[in-house]
């Protein structure tokens, strides 16, 4: 410390805010508590803190002894073999940006395989090591993404532990239970008592978890106290009905109808459409219909459009919104909502006979193709139609990369989404076949992971030519990254053979083949130690 010392009784300041402050503000535009302006002033700012640090850390005053907390509950899941729990420490204990910046090392990034080896971990049924339990709540509070699989892996423990220290308290919100212990599903006493006295979270969860064993039941909680609840609340509980939604919900999503809450009733007419067979999708179906038909008198079959000229009270009513965003003309703006809404099964009846496939080829007059399609991509999204996501989406191998319905690879990738994972593999395979990685990188987000054999081959392929047109990789990194992560770790064989820096074209750009090099490099080693991560984990292992 320095020796220039603080007058005994000058008072210092209490607060560790207010130190910070003048520190970063500086001892010239701001003098501390209890010292004159001068030079003397950035000492006596020291001193100032030296003795806050020593309160922070010795000055609590005694008070009554808290009684000592419970026991952690114990966890019945069975330990992580040792090999794995030696991984999790280090996958924990790799922190974003430690190696600098720059170009990609040829290391893996551990913290991008924490994710997988969560899920690895939790379907496997293993236990967290306690000595982890403080690291693993480091990791979830600061990526959001991985809270649901680390608070599952983490287990009761890990909520006992969160109370004692605030920064973690999120684990109390994010996980069910995490305020209280969930009832059981025949525990109606104790289902009712959280649901009227539970946290906004609690409840949250209850309802979810509800919903999912017995819709019913979860329906019937929020009907009983629907007319009490908030908004905004009523908004995230709507919502929940997604999970386990069928007919039985339709009297209750009706009432909604008429909320006081826009959001509360576009929800619902949400929900409502999605139910093919509700009163709300009939009348919607008509409404469209009455928007679209076939003229006959061309040379061909082509469909015409006739947007509403107003938006009336029922259509309000069934969730229409009537004001148009700004630069969106507001005929358009209705059409697309009643299409959207409206039951897809719905189009064949009324436009004779005719297959998804085959409404979807037919030209559409007036250049309202555009909105007429996204409108029944929306729709195809919403229905979960597979059939026609199949006429949306088109041929893979299709000269235009848009596809015959979707006017973006966005739309695309949410049509995909509606496929079962085989069929979705085949597509994205086809796609890259045909177009490469440069406009594929959304739509292989969504397939399942490990990626399937079509998918892999593909990938590995497109990387290949890449290389050999004589082109630097990082234009491919994004592509690169999730291979990382989805390629499924046996393909590493088959990677060897581009480990080697190839011969370079005259007209390729310097370097290049060294940098696919130490690419590949890095996709190798990931992909074996993912490989390693699973063996891990792998009871045999033990």
């Amino acid at each position: 410390m320095s020796s220039t010392t603080t007058p005994v009784g000058t008072p210092l300041p209490d607060s560790w805010e207010e130190l910070v402050t003048t520190a970063l503000l500086g001892t010239d535009r701001r003098t501390p508590a209890g010292s004159a302006p001068g030079p003397d002033a950035p000492s006596a700012l020291l001193d100032a803190a030296a003795v806050a640090t020593v309160r922070r850390r010795a000055g609590l005053r005694p008070t009554r002894a808290a009684e000592r907390p419970r026991p952690a509950p114990e966890d019945p899941r069975p330990p992580l073999p040792p090999a794995a729990a030696r991984r999790l420490a280090m996958l924990l204990a790799d922190r974003p940006g430690a190696s600098g910046g720059g170009r990609r090392s040829t290391a893996p990034d551990l913290m991008e395989l924490l994710p997988q080896w969560l899920a690895a971990a939790n379907a496997r049924g293993f236990a967290a090591p306690p000595a982890a339990l403080p690291a693993l709540l480091d990791a979830a509070r600061g990526r959001t993404d991985l809270r649901p699989a680390a608070l599952r892996f983490a287990g009761p423990r890990a909520l006992w532990l969160a109370r004692f220290n605030p920064v973690w308290r999120f684990a109390l919100r994010s996980a069910p239970g995490g305020g209280t212990s969930t009832p059981g599903l025949h525990d109606t006493e104790g289902i009712r008592r959280l649901w009227e006295e539970g946290l906004f979270a609690e409840r949250v969860a209850l309802l979810g978890a509800l919903r999912s064993r017995r819709p019913a039941t979860g329906r019937e909680l929020l009907a009983a106290s629907w007319a009490t609840e908030r908004a905004e609340d009523r908004l995230m509980f709507l919502d929940s009905l997604r999970t386990g939604l069928g007919p039985d919900d339709e009297p209750f999503l009706e009432q909604a109808l008429a909320d006081r809450s826009r959001n509360v009733r576009a929800t619902a007419a949400e929900l409502l459409s999605a139910l093919p067979g509700s009163a709300l999708a009939e009348r919607m179906a008509v409404r469209a219909g009455a928007c679209v038909a076939v003229d006959h008198t061309r040379d061909t079959p082509t469909l015409t459009v006739e947007a509403p000229h107003a938006c009336d009270a029922g259509m309000e009513r069934d969730g229409v919104v009537a004001r148009a965003p700004a630069g969106r003309g507001e005929r358009s703006w209705w059409l697309g909502q009643l299409v959207e809404a409206a039951p897809l099964g719905s189009w064949s009846r009324r436009l004779g006979g005719r297959t998804p496939r085959e409404i979807v080829a037919l030209p559409v007059a007036d250049d309202w193709q555009d909105e007429l399609h996204a409108a029944w991509c929306r729709a195809a999204v919403r229905q979960r139609d597979a059939a026609w996501s199949r006429a949306l989406l088109g041929e893979p191998s299709a000269p235009e990369a848009g596809g015959p319905g979707a006017v973006s690879l966005a739309e695309r990738t949410k049509l995909l989404g509606t496929l079962d994972a085989a069929e979705r593999a085949e597509w994205v395979a086809g796609f890259i076949e045909t177009h490469g990685l440069s406009e594929a990188f959304q739509l292989l987000g969504v397939c399942a992971v490990p990626w399937a054999a079509p998918v892999g081959r593909a990938v590995v392929d497109a990387l290949d030519i890449a290389r050999d047109a004589g082109s630097y990789p990082w234009s491919f990194s994004g592509v690169m990254g999730l291979a990382e992560r989805c390629l499924d770790p046996s393909e590493a064989g088959r990677l060897d053979a581009l480990l080697a820096v190839p011969d370079e074209p005259e007209d390729a750009s310097p370097g290049a083949g060294g940098y696919w090099s130490e690419a590949f490099q890095r996709l190798v080693t990931t992909l074996r130690l993912r490989a390693a991560m699973l063996t891990e984990l792998t009871p045999a292992a033990t």
